[in-house]
């Protein structure tokens, strides 16, 4: 059984799974058809419903655990800005597929089935593979994280690949983020006497100003390059002729590992003195696999042949759901590795390159084929 994953990719876009609300049943459920036909063992497990994770297995070995595949079904909005194409056709032009998720990541499911259906005849006997496909990813790792609290539910792997958008260039892992609130108090007054009021959207204000250029590393060389820091939005006053008594900032930081959350709260409430506090609102720990690492360093032979390009080992500066995946398959190594392009993520008129999903698809081959000795 052959799957061709142009065509795979073009009949998951034209499922619209924008998220909110998600609807992703219907697409994992062709997913899963295609995969039981080719013999895995399918299991749904929906988190709402019309909210479907989908995860599939196929052989398996004493000795050595499976590798893990994994990419979401979900896509985001559209966006305000008009489309030149129809976000739901998956029309075929200039060797680009045009839609939504098309290169987020519906062409690096498509290259994922494909590869493993055409696998799937010689896996029996091997420490095999397994597919998870996750339904809300883009708003905050929902399905990953749903899954990781269900007992049982995962079962092992002994390394994992995530085919979100790299260009097909392996990535050693992503970075974290720390999502943070910093609030600052004052005192109101009527406009027109300001002297009797304390104004907290001037302390703010201060207090963003010096977190501009903040380097959280402080002068350190640390793996995978460099955490970043943006204010991401800003909340102030009631009403335009009274002194604000609150005002209230996020920020969003992206963190590399060597850095610790605990290091970057401390470093804000310096900054922050008396005028602001800070707290932690969400946090999820960057992953990062040694380049030194057997499997790690075949994934990036591989696609150094398949593609022609040798890349120097980097993280992906977005997260994904293997921020909850790794940890609960106990740290295995773990590579970002897709098709799309990512400055095409969440883009108007997305695409991605025929060409780099064929590359992807015959490098997920490989891949599976070395780890499962076939």
């Amino acid at each position: 059984m052959m799957i061709d994953p142009i065509e795979l990719t073009r009949e998951l876009i034209r499922f619209n799974t924008i998220n909110p609300p998600g609807n992703e049943t219907p697409c994992a459920e062709h997913i899963g058809g295609i995969l039981e036909r080719a013999g895995f063992s399918i299991a749904y497990h929906p988190m709402e419903d019309g909210r479907a994770n989908l995860i599939a297995r196929i052989g398996g070995v004493a000795g050595k655990k499976p590798l893990c595949m994994s990419g979401h079904t979900d896509v985001v909005p559209l966006g305000a800005a008009p489309w030149s194409v129809a976000p739901f056709a998956a029309d075929i032009a200039d060797g680009k597929i045009f839609g939504r998720g098309s290169t987020d990541m519906k062409g690096g499911v498509a290259a994922i089935v494909a590869a493993a259906v055409e696998l799937a005849p010689r896996l029996e006997g091997t420490p095999g593979l397994v597919l998870v496909i996750t339904a809300g990813e883009e708003r905050g790792c929902q399905g990953a994280n749903f899954l990781v609290q269900q007992p049982g539910v995962l079962g092992e792997a002994g390394a994992l690949l995530v085919a979100e958008p790299t260009s097909n260039r392996p990535l050693n892992g992503h970075k974290g983020v720390l999502w943070i609130e910093g609030r600052a108090t004052g005192v109101t007054a009527h406009g027109s006497t300001p002297e009797h009021g304390v104004n907290a959207v001037y302390k703010a204000a201060r207090v963003i100003g010096r977190l501009e250029g903040l380097k959280l590393e402080d002068g350190r060389v640390l793996k995978g390059g460099l955490p970043t820091l943006n204010v991401g939005w800003f909340h102030g006053g009631m009403n335009i002729n009274s002194i604000p008594d609150e005002a209230k900032f996020g920020l969003d930081i992206r963190m590399v590992p060597g850095l610790t959350d605990t290091e970057v709260l401390a470093q804000l409430a310096e900054i922050g003195g008396k005028d602001v506090a800070f707290t932690r609102q969400g946090y999820s720990e960057p992953v990062f696999t040694e380049p030194s690492d057997p499997w790690i360093a075949s994934v990036h032979e591989v696609m150094a042949e398949i593609t022609g390009e040798r890349h120097a080992p980097g993280i992906a500066t977005y997260f994904t759901d293997a921020a909850a995946l790794t940890k609960a398959y106990g740290n295995p190594p773990t590579i970002i590795l897709g098709p799309g392009e990512a400055e095409m993520a969440h883009q108007t008129d997305e695409f991605c390159y025929i060409r780099r999903i064929e590359e992807a698809t015959a490098g997920f081959t490989e891949i599976a084929k070395r780890w499962c000795g076939v």
